[in-house]
């Protein structure tokens, strides 16, 4: 395997993360990092597709594909949102306020476990791009075709349901009312679920070379949306901010996995 790449990849993320550390240090928003974990992980993809040669070429470009839709319509989506917000996010208003005077080296800790996190769930593409064509096998162009269908169908959730959202949030008449509509009739977190999906992507084509370790990236992925990261903050914020018109969100409507929505 191609350790040196590896550690360019991880030379690019700190780069990155510090960019995004003098945003930080400049504005007194730390929402910043979420994008540019998604561009970490964008140009990961594109740099694995690209250098690896020795590697098939229809994996690399599926890989390559990959990275551009998924995590660059990502990026993209995560940094039109932070341009807009007015107050910092509360994962990190919240950080900030309990750092106090330390606040400076707990954020440059911060930003550097982020680029190491982004380095971690970017050792799927930069694993199967190394794979030559002759390690695959004959069925490795349905396996891909296989995998391009999971990711679309992923691509479509999560899109649709941050464009429902985004549409809801713009009417003044919705301020404190809880999204109910399309996708999010049938989970809270639809966004979160189309997401940990598109990590499925990998090992299922990876399997087909032994890359069993691939497995690992939608349990990590659920563990952190559904435990840490995602799930329990954003839970939080909206029992705050709606009270109990969320309550009452979240007796009807599935936590994670969609399901239609109980009366």
């Amino acid at each position: 395997m191609n350790m040196h790449s590896l550690w360019t990849l991880l030379l690019i993320d700190l780069a990155l993360m510090t960019v995004a550390l003098i945003i930080n240090q400049v504005t007194k928003r730390a929402g910043i990092v979420d994008a540019m974990w998604s561009f970490c992980i964008l140009i990961a993809s594109v740099y694995s597709a690209v250098f690896h040669d020795q590697g098939d070429i229809w994996t690399r470009v599926m890989i390559g594909a990959i990275g551009v839709l998924w995590f660059g319509r990502l990026g993209l989506h995560l940094l039109k949102r932070y341009q807009h917000e007015t107050h910092e996010d509360g994962r990190y208003a919240n950080m900030r306020q309990a750092s106090g005077k330390f606040e400076t080296p707990v954020f440059v800790v911060f930003f550097i476990f982020q680029a190491g996190l982004a380095l971690l769930f970017s050792i799927p593409m930069w694993w199967l791009t190394q794979i030559p064509t002759a390690k695959w096998s004959p069925f490795h162009g349905w396996v891909l075709l296989f995998g391009g269908v999971w990711l679309l169908i992923a691509l479509w959730g999560e899109t649709t349901a941050d464009h429902q959202l985004a549409q809801f949030r713009k009417s003044p008449d919705n301020r404190g009312k809880t999204m109910r509509s399309g996708l999010w009739a049938y989970s809270r977190h639809p966004n979160y679920f189309f997401e940990w999906l598109h990590w499925f992507v990998y090992p299922l084509i990876g399997i087909e070379a032994g890359l069993y370790g691939l497995w690992l990236y939608p349990v990590l992925m659920f563990l952190f949306l559904y435990y840490v990261t995602g799930i329990p903050f954003t839970e939080k914020q909206a029992l705050l901010s709606r009270g109990e018109d969320y309550r009452l969100y979240q007796q009807q409507t599935s936590l994670f996995f969609p399901r239609s929505p109980r009366r």
